[in-house]
């Protein structure tokens, strides 16, 4: 006869399923704080990027015309050096938006323990299961 502690392999299974579910259900809770983080360290940068270009704003429209005023002294017509100082400002802008939008990438905001857990705990089960 089998004593008190001894279980069936369905009742081991079931335990080892059971604690699987447990296991996944709290990768999944992980997951789910690590994104709030993210999103709200996303949220923090957006807010403070904001307020830093509006603020900047009049600064970089005075500093534009400065630089036209200089290529007017330079000999420019005042067309053409406003055109050259804003083409230069539009190039300037353009290069810092795509730096901007490469660091807020899918691949950089990922919750990338989380999934490295998660794979860990996928091929455990694997084992397990075999």
């Amino acid at each position: 006869m089998h004593s008190p502690d001894e279980r069936s392999i369905s009742q081991l299974l079931g335990d080892s399923l059971s604690e699987l579910a447990k296991l996944i259900q709290n990768e999944v809770d992980i997951i789910r704080a690590e994104l709030l983080e993210k999103v709200s360290h996303v949220g923090g940068a957006a807010k403070l990027i904001g307020v830093g270009a509006v603020l900047m704003i009049p600064a970089l429209v005075l500093i534009l015309f400065a630089i036209a005023a200089a290529l007017m002294q330079w000999g420019l017509t005042p067309a053409l050096a406003y055109l050259c100082t804003g083409l230069a400002a539009a190039v300037l802008s353009g290069a810092l938006i795509w730096a901007g939008a490469r660091r807020l990438s899918a691949r950089a905001l990922a919750p990338t323990a989380t999934l490295a857990e998660l794979q860990k705990d996928k091929t455990a089960a694997r084992e397990l299961m075999r």
